[in-house]
């Protein structure tokens, strides 16, 4: 089991990335973004709704089995900004060009921490407290992404 929590944990080692492992573990998350997107076209709203919901709960299920071993959100846990992504993608087309724009909007969400993002981070113990200010900033960023989606041609 524990090998299990250190994979999901590190988005697959993404997380031992020895410079910004949280850029890298976004980076995990964005051909996921296209590949949820024919989730959507195939097998409807609803499969990728709990697509979504499945992968939001193995992120706090993970990072929080990984807290112990690393830490409070330690930079090997990225499991938390590749679910962060996730629920920016639910803002926008599931095309490479919004994956990019998504990665772009959510590391400055994610490093920024807006409220109530910081306060999610230092207040929500386990796993909920590790992923939750990625939730908030995957929320901002697909928010923001879907605006200038929108407004550019």
């Amino acid at each position: 089991m524990r090998a299990l929590v250190v994979i999901l944990a590190t988005g697959g080692g993404a997380g031992y990335v020895p410079v910004a492992p949280g850029t890298a573990g976004s980076l995990v998350a964005v051909p996921l973004i296209p590949l949820l997107g024919l989730v959507h076209a195939r097998g409807g709203p609803g499969l990728w709704a709990a697509a979504v919901a499945a992968l939001i709960a193995i992120a706090i299920w993970a990072a929080g089995r990984a807290e112990p071993l690393f830490g409070h959100d330690a930079g090997k846990i990225v499991i938390d900004e590749i679910a962060g992504m996730i629920v920016a993608s639910c803002f926008v087309p599931a095309t490479w060009t919004a994956a990019a724009v998504v990665f772009v909007f959510f590391r400055l969400f994610d490093v920024w921490k807006p409220f109530p993002a910081g306060v999610v981070d230092r207040s929500w113990p386990g796993g909920l407290g590790v992923v939750g200010d990625d939730l908030v900033a995957g929320v901002y960023a697909g928010l923001v992404a879907r605006l200038l989606l929108e407004v550019l041609p």
